[in-house]
């Protein structure tokens, strides 16, 4: 390396927080899911521009299993020095729930740096359901307790919470049938072997435009400018909201140079061109907010799915 090469990297470094050895070496941005989906997807295009904003390479590592827990736990026991950072999900508040000991504190053990965005679902039905909104759903529901069916492509996600939520604000009984992934779940609602099912947008965006799905509701508070005529199921059932989300934490403890630096080049990452249509694609919502917003957020959906979990019953898988 040449003189002035190691001044300009020693000067970095210095601005940074960063050593010259940990400024050589990549940040690793850990996910709890695996390759190919909007959580690993996203992980990686927000790594992309952040690189170049930290003056560091930015990897993406999968380390799936456990609800996400996995990836969680390590980025826990990691050294507080911005060098390892978390792509979690909605599953990180709904797991604080679920599981009834965790190896870490979902909050205490994590700095919150960014959410990344938010990903509304909708609830959709085979047309042969005789239902067309979600007042008329209610209805059959109540009116053939047990006998509806809800898909479920992974217990304890925040779709299946959706759908407990939506069950016990509306007091039916809408039996679970739980999937091993999203794609075999929606095939089946296809097919018409099961009736209903809460889906990320982006899944089922061109089975709705084909007919070969019906759109009953969507989750967020208001209706979405994709289906204008589709109703929020909030206008239904008062304070009904559960969109996905996705956001970035570091470890506990991190210097707050750091913790300002690593949000700063995150949210620049989020207003980029690039990343704006990859989160179109994904049919996700940009955020980009303060750290202090977003642990102030996090906190509030430990909250609010600790009553959704318990009323569920569910269990790990």
């Amino acid at each position: 390396m040449k003189r002035r090469d190691i001044l300009v990297s020693s000067v970095a470094a210095a601005l940074s927080g960063w050593t010259s050895a940990q400024i050589s070496a990549p940040v690793r941005i850990l996910v709890g899911a695996p390759a190919g989906g909007s959580t690993d997807t996203l992980a990686r295009t927000l790594a992309a521009s952040m690189g170049p904003a930290l003056g560091r390479t930015v990897i993406v590592e999968n380390r799936p299993g456990a609800g996400g827990n996995i990836a969680a736990d390590a980025v826990a026991k990691a050294a507080p020095d911005g060098n390892t950072l978390l792509m979690s999900f909605t599953s990180h508040a709904i797991n604080a729930t679920l599981y009834p000991s965790l190896p870490f504190d979902p909050v205490k053990d994590f700095t919150a740096l960014t959410a990344v965005a938010t990903s509304p679902s909708i609830l959709v039905a085979h047309p042969s359901v005789p239902a067309n909104n979600i007042r008329e759903l209610i209805a059959l529901a109540k009116a053939r307790p047990g006998e509806l069916n809800f898909a479920i492509g992974s217990v304890g996600s925040s779709l299946h919470m959706a759908g407990e939520a939506f069950k016990m604000q509306s007091g039916v009984n809408i039996v679970n049938i739980p999937y091993r992934g999203t794609a075999p779940a929606v095939q089946d609602v296809l097919a018409g072997q099961v009736q209903l099912m809460f889906a990320a947008v982006g899944n089922v965006q061109a089975h709705i435009q084909a007919g070969k799905l019906k759109a009953l509701g969507v989750t967020t508070a208001t209706r979405l400018p994709a289906f204008p005529d589709v109703q929020a199921i909030a206008e239904v059932l008062p304070g009904y909201e559960s969109s996905a989300w996705f956001g970035l934490f570091g470890p506990a403890r991190m210097p707050p140079e750091l913790v300002r630096q690593i949000s700063d080049a995150a949210r620049s990452a989020i207003r980029q061109p690039e990343m704006q249509r990859r989160l179109e694609a994904e049919g996700a919502i940009p955020v980009g907010n303060s750290p202090k917003e977003f642990s102030a957020f996090v906190q509030g959906e430990i909250k609010r799915w600790a009553q959704v979990v318990k009323f569920s019953g569910a269990k790990p898988e």
